[in-house]
């Protein structure tokens, strides 16, 4: 019989930030963000401009994206500049992205099979 290695709390508690920084993942304008910063640091005036949202709503998601350490900020003046903390980051983004690509890619391949395939009347 195998047994199962229980989890350290340590390693618990790495989960537990592996998932917080998943969250940041979960949200469709947060995807957008971390896009949008890819290349460059942009302002949050710029962001919302780019991303077509409201002021309000992109700053709860910067928000919460620094809270996790996924952004970095700084001030000048009144303007605040946001950052990919670790560009890293965009490794699992486009990683995301291509595994969706290819379930679509295949799920596309599968109903063209069958509208192939599929008696005529």
């Amino acid at each position: 019989m195998t047994r199962t290695k229980a989890f350290t709390r340590d390693e618990h508690e790495l989960y537990r930030h592996h998932a917080e920084m998943c969250k940041v993942l979960s949200h469709p304008t947060r995807l957008q963000v971390l896009n949008a910063l890819r290349e460059r640091e942009m302002s949050v005036s710029d962001l919302a401009a780019q991303l077509k949202v409201a002021l309000g709503n992109l700053s709860q998601h910067l928000n919460m994206m620094k809270q996790r350490r996924v952004l970095l900020s700084r001030k000048e003046g009144n303007i605040v500049f946001y950052r990919l903390a670790n560009p890293k980051m965009l490794i699992a983004f486009d990683l995301i992205r291509e595994i969706l690509s290819e379930q679509i890619e295949r799920e596309s391949a599968l109903v063209r099979h069958l509208e192939r395939t599929r008696p005529r009347p």
